[in-house]
């Protein structure tokens, strides 16, 4: 066995100079230079220096010294140096310092005598201890409380020895005599460990003699109760009963740590509802009381426990939950709407959303940094509210709407999503919605928003005056045309010349955005900032939004100008009755389309239009020119059946994942299930009771089923070394998260014994070894299991590689057999997940890096290489099924994952089958950091040319 390390000090290795310069230190008499010595040897020791010449100089120059800081250092190089020899026998010159810890144990000074104390607890030699064991047990009657504590603590340590119960046969009875008459707190709680840990019985029988005063005690002797009441549960459940009052009685403790020590255990103990809903108003109590927030959090995590194993019983106290909203701190507030949100029924749904409601109206204002984030994430929870639960959509769909000219663009984002969504969901209040739209409609700031909202307006007007509206709010916001005079250009021209320009646009540069089907779309940065609101001059608007956005060169919201007016004319059609209103509404609508051409094809911005966007606006103005009843379907029908069908596959999604938490075993034909009503009530408390019919359910549902051994074990061991080798090394992997553990058999096939043999292993990558494994003696043809331990960092690919170095008596030099590498898997790190086409957006415009990958495969046909791609980076597909269906020659999918450390991993996989029948196209992955970008890059295209 290695030997246990009580103290841990970091120290860069020195020279032997260094000890030299020890040595002279504590020869001297200047205190302070011993003290800085004395230091230098601890550190020097636990960096595996053996220093032996040093020992004698201690001995003389160092025990005799009276200064505290000297003796407590004293006592800690006593602490880490060898005491014993390669057999386990004590070193003879240890009997030297023995004298010197019998007269400090005997010192009048009560800090010697302490410290001395608390360092006998950490010697496990019987032969130093035993002739000690006198001036310890005098140290149990001193007046001191400091001593008194260390001195019962000595006696716990030495009673645990191998041999200890033989030296100090009566402790037990000493230590509970102790207790009885012990006033300090301290002292107290360690005799109660001491009989906790040593004599069980004794414990258990001085707690329930004073059962009744346990309130009444110190916070540290209520913690170590807990300790033993949870141990006892455990092993004997039959006296839960008695124990259970106990902790219900501390709920009241004052101390906070009692109070969540004393909730946990009722958890660990009952599955009662009674205890579980007692557990959970103290979480909820401590959630409130406390200032810190790591306790909020960790107090959340208990919560969130608990509604995972009793949502029933935690549905109750939502509202008490919803008052953490109060910190001021994100990461608590997200992680209570997280709870909250999976606990929201229809009897409490109003309540919560009324709640919600308060919290955003608050954050208008303005007070706080981050008052945009936590509005987005209220946001975000009303949406899943009203969506789950439509009948409270009236109530916020209003309110929210107010924040469409969010300077926050993400929030007003996640509004006008919300917004579509619930128009859809709920016929009865699109015409309110329409209305409060269009009137609110000058007041959006971000490009991305005003798309959104066009295709609301261009789907939604169906009325004669609603499709008027939004006809003239359109105009309105767009302003006068053209967007531009030739004087305004010949000036722009001359200006950027001269770079003195008057009246300027300042436009800032273009970036690739990622459309909902995994394409690319040129977007203008300045679509994500915000603008001052337009200025109204006598009833009109100086400077509309979209034109505002428009002459910063976004012309893909152009194009969406042109197709929702597309829409709202071929709708007025049909309700218009005038030919006159159509046709002007419909030379209006061409006007407003060729303005955009003109000005995008003009020098009066730095860049032309994108030809996706010329092409666009020219279609709509085609289509105008020339109608057909098919074309006419498309645009008024199909568009918006597309959308019915995203959110029916969403809600599909939904259901399904629902019903995989919701999958339990169920009980065979034939199992017994015993009824609470029929359940004999003699000698049970009410607790217990429900716990033995927690205990049949649990047996009836089949959750008793125990673990079988894993049946994939043989296929993770890796061979290291050849058949034919002196030495055969094969290798168990397991990967846990941050962990990786090599469990190497090694076999000796010689008829020599093989001696230092040692398994050296190294590794590349964001790998670490923990340990180097030590050195070992191999018999002829025995084995050896030899563990190593690897830490990892990051998600990626990493190598460990290495050899086995040994000895042999008749060869002199030693030999190496170098190893086969172990290449650590990225797919042991990353596991499929889900997250919000808008989340994977945004994640995909953050990450810095991508990697792209050329499709090259034999297979032929789109899904089903988007199946084998999704099968070996065990990622899951965003794509709705719905959008993969049908036979059109390309495909484009989003694909995402989650990594062990918390990392995301997404993918775009677009591909287009060739005349020849071949794939063609490419795979684009991007990641936060480089390592997983490169090693999902790496994986994808060693497993892309198969089919398997």
């Amino acid at each position: 066995m290695e030997k246990s390390c009580s103290l841990l000090v970091h120290f860069d290795k020195g020279t032997p100079a260094i000890a030299n310069e020890i040595k002279e230190a504590l020869e001297g008499n200047d205190v302070s230079a011993k003290v800085d010595a004395m230091k230098k040897a601890i550190m020097l020791l636990l960096n595996g220096e053996t220093l032996p010449q040093l020992f004698i100089t201690i001995v003389r120059y160092v025990l005799p010294s009276e200064d505290h800081t000297v003796q407590k250092l004293l006592l800690l190089y006593l602490e880490i140096i060898d005491k014993t020899d390669a057999k386990g026998r004590v070193l003879p010159e240890m009997i030297l310092i023995c004298q010197n810890l019998r007269n400090n144990l005997q010192h009048p000074n009560e800090y010697i005598r302490g410290v001395t104390l608390r360092f006998l607890c950490r010697l496990n030699e019987v032969e130093i201890m035993e002739p000690l064991i006198p001036s310890v047990l005098e140290n149990l009657e001193h007046r001191h409380p400091f001593i008194r504590r260390n001195a019962i603590l000595a006696v716990m340590s030495i009673y645990k020895l191998p041999q200890g119960e033989q030296l100090l046969v009566d402790a037990p009875e000493m230590i509970e005599k102790a207790l009885s008459t012990e006033q300090d707190q301290s002292a107290k709680r360690n005799a109660f460990l001491m009989l906790f840990n040593c004599a069980q019985d004794r414990a258990i029988s001085y707690l329930l003699t004073h059962v009744d005063r346990v309130s009444e005690w110190g916070e540290l002797l209520q913690m170590v109760v807990l300790d033993l009441i949870r141990k006892v549960c455990r092993t004997n459940k039959g006296e839960k009963g008695r124990y259970i009052k106990i902790i219900i009685s501390l709920l009241n403790a004052p101390s906070s740590a009692v109070i969540y020590e004393c909730a946990g255990t009722l958890v660990s103990l009952s599955s009662a509802p009674t205890a579980i809903r007692a557990a959970a108003n103290t979480y909820c109590q401590l959630l409130l009381s406390q200032s810190d927030n790591n306790v909020k959090l960790i107090v959340l995590d208990r919560l969130n426990e608990l509604k995972s194993s009793h949502g029933e019983i935690m549905v109750d106290l939502i509202m008490d939950v919803l008052r953490a909203l109060s910190s001021p701190n994100l990461d608590i507030r997200r992680k209570t709407l997280d709870i909250v949100l999976e606990l929201i029924t229809p009897r409490n749904v109003s309540e919560v959303v009324q709640t919600l409601k308060k919290e955003v109206v608050k954050t208008q204002s303005g007070e706080l940094e981050k008052d945009g984030e936590y509005r987005q994430m209220l946001i975000q929870a009303i949406h899943y509210c009203a969506i789950k639960f439509p009948e409270v959509a009236s109530t916020v769909v209003h309110l929210l709407m107010d924040f469409l000219g969010d300077s926050n663009v993400a929030s007003a984002m996640d509004v006008v999503v919300f917004v579509r969504e619930i128009i859809e969901s709920n016929p009865k209040l699109r015409v309110s919605i329409i209305t409060r739209l269009l009137d609110t409609f000058y007041q959006i700031r971000a490009a991305r928003v005003c798309s959104c909202a066009l295709w609301i307006v261009g789907e939604y007007c169906l009325s004669l005056s609603e499709v008027e509206s939004g006809i003239a709010t359109i105009k309105q916001c767009l302003g006068d045309l053209p967007f531009y005079s030739e004087t305004e250009e010949g000036e722009s021209t001359d200006s950027s010349k001269k770079s003195q320009q008057v009246n300027t646009i300042t436009v800032s540069s273009r970036r690739p955005a990622i459309l909902a089907d995994g394409t690319y779309a040129t977007q203008s940065a300045a679509s994500e900032t915000a603008f001052s609101p337009p200025t109204i001059v006598q009833g009109t608007l100086a400077s509309g939004n979209l034109r505002s956005l428009l002459l910063t060169g976004d012309f893909f919201l152009g194009a969406v100008v042109a197709c929702t007016l597309t829409k709202l004319v071929l709708r007025l059609e049909e309700v218009q009755p005038s030919k006159v209103e159509v046709n002007k509404a419909l030379t209006e609508a061409l006007m407003i389309m060729v303005s955009m051409l003109q000005l995008g094809q003009s020098s009066f911005l730095p860049h032309p239009i994108d030809n996706d966007s010329y092409d666009r606006v020219v279609l709509c103005i085609r289509l105008l020119c020339n109608t057909g009843d098919e074309v006419r379907k498309i645009w008024l029908q199909s568009c918006r059946e597309s959308f019915v069908k995203m959110l029916s596959d969403k809600q599909l999604r939904e259901t399904e994942e629902i019903k995989a938490k919701a999958q339990i075993s169920h009980a065979q034909p034939d199992d017994l299930i015993d009824f609470y009503h029929l359940k004999s009530r003699k000698g049970m408390s009410q607790l217990e009771l429900e716990d033995e019919v927690q205990d049949d359910l649990k047996r009836a549902t089949g959750e008793f089923i125990k673990d079988g051994d894993d049946a994939n074990k043989l296929n993770r061991i890796i061979q290291l070394t050849g058949f034919s080798d002196p030495v055969y090394a094969e290798a168990y992997v397991t990967v846990h998260h941050y962990d990786i553990v090599l469990d190497v058999t090694v076999i000796n096939r010689t008829k020599e014994t093989l001696q230092n043999l040692c398994l050296e292993l190294a590794t590349m990558g964001d790998l670490k070894l923990v340990d180097r494994p030590q050195n070992y003696t191999l018999a002829p043809e025995s084995t050896k299991q030899i563990k190593a331990n690897i830490k990892v960092s990051s998600t990626e690919t990493g190598v460990i590689f290495g050899n086995i170095v040994y000895e042999t008596s008749n060869v002199l030099e030693r030999s190496v057999i170098v190893l086969n590498d172990i290449h650590i898997d990225i797919m042991d790190y990353i596991s499929p997940a889900v997250c919000s086409d808008a989340a994977f957006r945004t994640m995909w415009a953050e990450f810095e890096w991508e990697n792209k990958v050329a499709v090259n495969s034999v297979i032929q046909d789109e899904k089903q290489f988007l199946d084998h791609i999704i099968k070996s980076t065990n990622m899951k597909c965003l794509t709705a099924p719905s959008a993969l269906d049908g036979d059109c020659g390309f495909l484009a999918a989003n694909l995402y994952a989650k990594s062990a450390f918390g990392e995301d991993a997404l993918v775009n996989v677009s591909i287009e089958k060739q005349a020849d029948g071949k794939l063609s196209g490419y795979i684009r992955i991007r990641s936060k950091t480089q390592g997983i970008a490169l090693s999902l890059g790496d994986k994808i295209t060693l497993k892309q040319k198969g089919g398997s």
